[in-house]
């Protein structure tokens, strides 16, 4: 079974990577009206959260830029960035490398008991590493969903 969560991770990534490689630089940062945040916000938000539910609630550190709490975490939107965001290139050499360090991190780890149980703000409990990691593809696929509908907005004007 862990063979299959690991292949499905690299075809929920994969979507992802290749998504990034496909938006042009110069549409990435546009928040359309009814949009909360832009493409830019949605690739990083995605590589911060995985970090997250990967790395720190189980205990270890982070390996993302320092940037990307301040710039990506949950409830930061782009209208308050003072610093200067990651280039979508940079965004996607942090999500392909991210891949290969979970899968060697994961492996063998999926049952075990994570610290201190994780409560997501939707309210949802996770209390083993498997849980966490097997609801960041869901969590993925949300803002990839929320990254189409955004690229189609700013597309056809």
């Amino acid at each position: 079974m862990e063979r299959i969560i690991f292949d499905h991770m690299e075809t929920v990534r994969g979507i992802t990577e290749k998504s990034i490689k496909r938006i042009p630089e110069e549409i990435a940062d546009i928040t359309p009206k009814g949009f909360y945040n832009h493409i830019r916000w949605n690739f990083g938000h995605i590589a911060y959260v995985q970090e997250k539910l990967v790395f720190e609630i189980m205990g270890e550190e982070m390996k993302t830029p320092m940037k990307y709490e301040q710039l990506f975490a949950a409830g930061t939107k782009p209208a308050d960035w003072v610093d200067t965001p990651p280039s979508l290139t940079e965004i996607s050499f942090v999500l392909t490398e991210q891949k290969s360090r979970i899968k060697e991190f994961l492996q063998g780890r999926l049952e075990e008991k994570l610290p201190r149980p994780f409560t997501n703000r939707g309210g949802i409990t996770l209390y083993t590493a498997g849980e966490a990691f097997l609801f960041s593809f869901y969590h993925e696929a949300l803002h990839m969903e929320t990254i189409k509908r955004i690229y189609r907005s700013v597309s056809s004007k």
